[in-house]
Order: C-alpha cells, then sequence, then structure tokens
C-alpha cells in the first residue's frame, strides 16, 4: 500500500521536475550538456542521497519511495534520472555495503550532498556485457595500487569527483575471480579523460572514455576485499537496474501523457482522433504497459529491502525483470506516441521524438535486455533447482 509520505515525496519530485528540469529539457539536449546547477538543486531536495542512511546525511528512503521519486525526476528529463540513478545506486551502494567505515563517513555525506558526483567505471572496449572479462590491470605497489587500462561508457566521468573503478588484481586469475573495487578520485594523476560519445538518446549525459595510466590508489581506495570486487558490482546493480526501470518509467509516462494531450485536441475529420478506435486501442495498451511495468518495479524495489532468505524469484531475478519490462514499454509506448502524432511526432519541435531516443537507452545500460533474459533464467533455474533439492 502506498503511504502519505511516498505520496508526497512523489509529488515534491513532481513538482520539481515540472519547473526545474523538464522547462529545459529540450534546450539540454540539443545542446548535448545539463547546466551544472541543476544537481545542486537536486541536491538540496535531498535526492542526491535518498539510498543514503541519515547518518551520513541522506535521506535513508526506502527503495520504492526512491522508484517513485526517480521516475518523476525521469518524467522531466531522463539524462538527470540516470545522473541521481548511478549516484544513488552502484556508487553509494557499494560503498555502503562493502566500505570501511572511514570510507562511509568520507563519502557518503559528499555524495548525499552533491558536493560530489559519482561515476561507475566496469565496462572496457572488449568487455561490455562480459564485464568479467575486463583487462585493467591494478598491481601492488607499496601502500597502495597502481591501476592502468581504458573503462568506456562511464557516464559522468569527466563531471564525477569520484569513480568507483574496477580492475584485476590477480593476473592469475579469470572471470569474477581477482577483481578489486577502487574509490578513484578524478583529480588524481593518471586519471584522463578521452572521448566523449554522440549517443541516440539521452543526449544531455555525459558519456566519455576514462584512461587510467600509473594511476596510484592508495589502501585505503580499496573497497573490501581486492579480489571481491566484481561480485561487489553485480550486487550493486540490483538496486541500480530497479533506479534504470523507474528511469524507464518515467520516459513511458511522459510519452503516454504527451500523446493523451495530443489525442484529445488533435482533429481529424472533423472530431478529436481520441474517438477513434485505433487510437484508443493504443492508450490502452500504453496504459496497460506502464501500469505493469511500474507494479513490477515496485514489487523489485520491496524485495531488495526485505530482510531474511531471498524467497522466489530472487531480487537479484525481479530486479533484471523490472529492468527488462520497464524499458521495454518506454520503447514501445514512445513508439505509439509518435505514431499518434504522426507526422509531427518525426519532427524536432516535439517532445515525442526525443522521448523515443531516450527510451532506448534503457535497453542497453546495466545489462542489455538479452543479458537480463539470461540473468533471469539463470536466477529462476537456480532457484528451481534448489526447491526441488
Amino acid at each position: 500500500m502506498t503511504t502519505t509520505e511516498q505520496l508526497e515525496i512523489r509529488a515534491m519530485a513532481r513538482e520539481f521536475a515540472e519547473g526545474e528540469i523538464r522547462p529545459s529539457s529540450a534546450e539540454w539536449d540539443a545542446r548535448r550538456e545539463l547546466d551544472d546547477e541543476i544537481f545542486g538543486k537536486v541536491a538540496e531536495l535531498g535526492f542526491m542521497g535518498m539510498l543514503i542512511p541519515e547518518e551520513y546525511q541522506g535521506l535513508d528512503l526506502d527503495p520504492v519511495t526512491y522508484a517513485m521519486a526517480l521516475e518523476e525526476l525521469a518524467w522531466g528529463d531522463a539524462s538527470v534520472a540516470l545522473t541521481v540513478a548511478i549516484q544513488n545506486g552502484p556508487v553509494a551502494r557499494a560503498i555502503l555495503r562493502h566500505g570501511s567505515e572511514e570510507q562511509k563517513e568520507r563519502w557518503l555525506p559528499k555524495l548525499a550532498s552533491g558536493d560530489v558526483l559519482g561515476a561507475f567505471a566496469l565496462s572496457e572496449p572488449d568487455a561490455g556485457s562480459d564485464a568479467a572479462a575486463l583487462e585493467t590491470k591494478a598491481v601492488r605497489e607499496g601502500g597502495g595500487w597502481r591501476l592502468n587500462g581504458t573503462k568506456r561508457w562511464v557516464t559522468n566521468g569527466a563531471r564525477a569527483g569520484l569513480v568507483l573503478a574496477f580492475a584485476r588484481t590477480d593476473q592469475d586469475a579469470s572471470g569474477a575471480d581477482g577483481i578489486g573495487a577502487f574509490l578513484v578520485e578524478s583529480g588524481s594523476d593518471g586519471y584522463r579523460v578521452g572521448r566523449r560519445e554522440r549517443t541516440l538518446g539521452l543526449r544531455a549525459s555525459e558519456t566519455v572514455e576514462v584512461h587510467l595510466e600509473d594511476l596510484f590508489v592508495p589502501d585505503d581506495g580499496l573497497l573490501g576485499d581486492p579480489a571481491r570486487g566484481f561480485r561487489y558490482a553485480m550486487r550493486s546493480l540490483v538496486v541500480g537496474r530497479v533506479g534504470i526501470a523507474a528511469q524507464a518509467l518515467g520516459i513511458a509516462q511522459a510519452a503516454f501523457e504527451h500523446a493523451t494531450g495530443y489525442a484529445v485536441e488533435r482533429e481529424q475529420f472533423g472530431t478529436p482522433i481520441a474517438d477513434f478506435g485505433a487510437i484508443r486501442e493504443k492508450l490502452a495498451g500504453m496504459a496497460s504497459r506502464i501500469s505493469g511495468a511500474r507494479a513490477l518495479t515496485h514489487d523489485a524495489a520491496r524485495r531488495i529491502s526485505q530482510e531474511g532468505p531471498e524467497g522466489f524469484p530472487s531480487p537479484n531475478a525481479l530486479s533484471a525483470m523490472a529492468k527488462l519490462t520497464a524499458s521495454e514499454a518506454a520503447m514501445w509506448v514512445s513508439d505509439e506516441a509518435v505514431q499518434i502524432y504522426g507526422g509531427y511526432g518525426y519532427m524536432r519541435d516535439y517532445p515525442v521524438e526525443k522521448l523515443m531516443r531516450d527510451a532506448k537507452g534503457p535497453e542497453i545500460y546495466e545489462g542489455t535486455n538479452e543479458i537480463m533474459r539470461h540473468v533471469i533464467s539463470r536466477e529462476v533455474l537456480r532457484d528451481l533447482a534448489g526447491t526441488d533439492g
């Protein structure tokens, strides 16, 4: 059941998105750049630290409320929501679960306040879906580690003050073994930002290549066990994928609202096109897919916060289901929205064209939807085998 507090936070996020984000969304898309001050404004509401405990100056929201707020931010602009999702999900979550008390006290308040933006650097040119095949090396060197390698598709790689980077600490190990997670300060010698990618959608989001060139990370920059970093990444992505699902829902909801409003106003053959059966069928399908994806996303978020045995399906499977279902709903709904607008929908003067471009991103990042299907089937089969056993 939705609580009064959740409704208030969701309403606050919608009001902020409507007043501070959406009016600039088209301009940011055209400029391929977000205004620096937007994240300060997001931080003033506490949304840069939604999942960070109060003792570290965060809001300490439950994952369902977080998903609700993030959906509204994405309704305003998906590029803004993506940064907020990375900040709260894979970066803060990894530090909270696996960091030392000193690391938590140093970084979590800065992330919560927005004084520092976080970035997540796992993928590489030859290690995308197969992220465990990463080649970046971390070699032990008195009092720390020396990192060398190239990271690809790093959101906020140039803006971020803190980058959670993954590197192989055991050169004789393979796969998920022998990989460490490192808290890298972007101002460090050897941290170099490479080219910025030109993307189909989320054009205002900064996606760059990052080169780690003889970059030294002291021991207090190592997160947890030097051999278990990849496992930390995968656990953090359980929350991260719920965040991407919420982002996709925001895109879908925005496209649906635009299409509904247009269908009521646009007249053809002397009547609003909303009166035509074909358009009504589209609107019904859009509403149904959004509602179903939202229910699954909130279910996955609830399971993340539950204590005790994982149950069936596992949180990992549920988060993958949510990300898969919500992202495909966003792509389908935005495509239908463009179709309802007709020729106008294909023009950049109207908002649904941008939403359709933005909707493609959630189907790809934090694990492609093909990988999500692999994760779901693996988890379901493992759970069933355990039950039968």
